[in-house]
């Protein structure tokens, strides 16, 4: 027959829509059309399929031949359509003959000697082809990709002959479970224990974690600021099978590559100081996930966070609210989860020694004040804990006991406990409830509440503040196990808004 159907997938953001390779001959001049929106990269591919055909020792007909990709107005892009284009031309001409050719999904990049190369978004891909009950062939270097949703849903080949004597069942290229898959290697994490003291910090390191608080560390220069944003990741708790493939989805469709040993660690992302929005955010014509969509379900760490521009900021408090970007284009338009955990460490002015009995500051007031307002206050809003990181000189380093100090796995079970408690009992981590489910959620013990109302009206807090203040005081009370918010528990979760002291001091 002259006509042919294949299926393939496209990639729009985190989503793998079907498209159909429809391939007809008719008598004309020889030549090759493809149509159905093809970007530059799909175009190419008739050169590339040509040579690799050729050079497999098959015939490319000297006849007209159209390839349409349906839907025609998805657009097209990439190297992934090569190998569903070659063997469309293949089962039109008549050199490969598969009754069950629709039970099957194609993906890769040819060359042009007929091998296959990786091409990315797989992991998508696999995921809609098993929705739809079929196999995904791709090339053998993304089956461990592939292999993370199941061995049994994706094959793999090095060359398009294999593809071929597979499809006519003369081989099988079935693996068996790469061993990283079906025991994931475990997953070495930086330690609390390497931090010498900063027994507040790592205190509210732990509140934080407990309920996926974002959190600022201020502090001069030097006092272990980025060592404990590094450890957060090391006492959250493990990845779901689910939030993994949710986190490996997204990088697998960016330009990143998806490291298929450590899927299950909690992505850490920490982009510099000079990052544009549209890093951070996503974009290009065919728009890719920013470095907020690829710390989903793991922590984005901003170091330096009042040298990030003012217009970088401002992108990340929608994120931070809704845990979804979305990116439109003229063309085509693309939404990625984003739900992060927002951590950044800062000096307090720009020599960074403001209010260090160890260092002498240099600043003005009316500079620290220039400083501190880089950061605007719906974005300070959504910071919940503001924590200093005081300065330490040698002798007290020194003196501090090794015996305080507890290992990250120790923090991590009292973590994990608490945020159990909190799924168990509000379905939710205490970040992400809402101000009709936080007052159900805090209970508070007589007398706490207008403790607060009334150091609230004096500092003029925002009502947005005076809800992250009961969300991390509910967070220290299931830390400490208790059914009620005492004023204790909101006396320290006053204590880790330090910004808003900090402006006070300079205003």
């Amino acid at each position: 027959m002259s006509l042919s159907i294949i299926y393939t997938r496209a990639g729009v953001g985190i989503e793998a829509p079907l498209v159909t390779v429809e391939t007809h001959l008719s008598n004309g001049l020889p030549s090759m059309s493809i149509v159905g929106l093809p970007e530059a990269a799909v175009k190419e591919s008739k050169d590339r399929v040509r040579s690799a055909l050729i050079n497999a020792n098959f015939e490319f007909p000297t006849r007209r031949i159209t390839i349409n990709l349906a839907p025609a107005d998805l657009p097209k892009d990439g190297g992934r359509f090569d190998l569903p284009i070659a063997l469309g031309i293949l089962c039109a001409t008549g050199q490969l003959n598969v009754d069950d050719i629709l039970q099957y999904e194609f993906m890769g990049e040819l060359a042009l000697s007929g091998d296959l190369r990786k091409v990315n978004g797989i992991l998508p891909a696999v995921l809609a082809a098993r929705k739809n009950d079929r196999k995904l062939v791709i090339p053998e270097q993304n089956l461990a990709e592939a292999q993370l949703i199941g061995a049994e849903h994706a094959v793999g080949g090095n060359h398009l002959l294999q593809i071929c004597a597979y499809l006519q069942g003369q081989r099988d290229l079935k693996l068996e479970p790469l061993p990283s898959i079906v025991t994931p290697i475990k997953i070495q994490q930086p330690d609390l224990l390497e931090v010498k003291g900063q027994y507040a910090a790592k205190r509210a390191l732990e509140v934080a974690a407990a309920g996926r608080h974002n959190l600022l560390f201020i502090g001069p220069p030097g006092t272990g600021k980025t060592m404990l944003a590094t450890r957060l990741a090391g006492i959250l708790p493990e990845l779901s099978e689910q939030e993994a493939i949710e986190s490996a989805a997204i990088t697998s469709v960016s330009d990143h590559g998806l490291d298929t040993q450590n899927w299950r660690k909690r992505p850490f992302r920490s982009p510099h100081h000079t990052a544009s929005a549209a890093a951070m955010v996503g974009g290009g014509s065919n728009p890719k996930p920013g470095e907020i969509s690829l710390a989903h379900h793991g922590v984005l760490f901003l170091d330096e966070l009042p040298e990030f521009e003012r217009r970088v900021l401002e992108v990340l408090r929608e994120p931070l609210e809704s845990g979804t970007v979305t990116i439109s284009r003229a063309t085509r338009r693309a939404e990625y989860p984003a739900k992060f955990q927002f951590l950044a460490a800062m000096n307090p002015c720009p020599c960074g020694h403001f209010g260090n009995p160890h260092g002498v500051c240099r600043c003005t007031s009316d500079k620290i004040r220039r400083y501190l307002l880089k950061l605007s206050g719906p974005f300070i809003d959504r910071i919940d804990m503001h924590v200093d990181v005081p300065s330490m000189s040698q002798e007290q380093l020194r003196n501090i006991p090794d015996a305080k100090a507890e290992a990250s796995d120790i923090v991590r079970q009292r973590v994990v406990s608490a945020m159990e408690h909190q799924i168990n009992t509000r379905g939710k981590c205490n970040s992400l409830l809402n101000p009709r489910e936080l007052e159900t959620a805090v209970n508070f013990e007589p007398g706490a509440e207008d403790f607060i109302l009334a150091v609230l009206e004096k500092l003029k807090f925002s009502a947005r503040a005076y809800h992250r203040i009961l969300r991390v005081s509910r967070t220290i009370a299931d830390l400490e196990q208790s059914e009620q918010v005492k004023q204790a528990h909101l006396a320290e979760a006053l204590s880790y808004r330090r910004l808003e002291r900090m402006l006070m001091q300079v205003a």
